[in-house]
């Protein structure tokens, strides 16, 4: 599949630095950035989601503080 991106100059340079760098085509090191920041927000959001299903059970579990112990706790740190 081709797909056409507009780069602005800064972000062109760098790519083709990285590229040369590699000894790779320019497509191809931009389909692997890609491919890993795709990869890497898709794993962010899978942890997020698992971390407000465990602070939901903790809370149905009754494993929680109030706002004011919070709060003092954090005084005094």
């Amino acid at each position: 599949m081709e797909i056409a991106i507009h780069l602005t100059p800064e972000l062109e340079e760098q790519l083709r630095k990285k590229a040369i760098h590699r000894g790779q085509d320019i497509s191809v090191v931009a389909s692997e950035l890609l491919a890993s920041v795709l990869e890497w927000e898709t794993q962010d959001s899978e942890e997020a989601i698992k971390g407000i299903q465990q602070g939901l059970e903790d809370f149905d579990a009754g494993n929680f503080r109030s706002l004011n112990e919070f709060a003092e706790e954090q005084r005094r740190k």
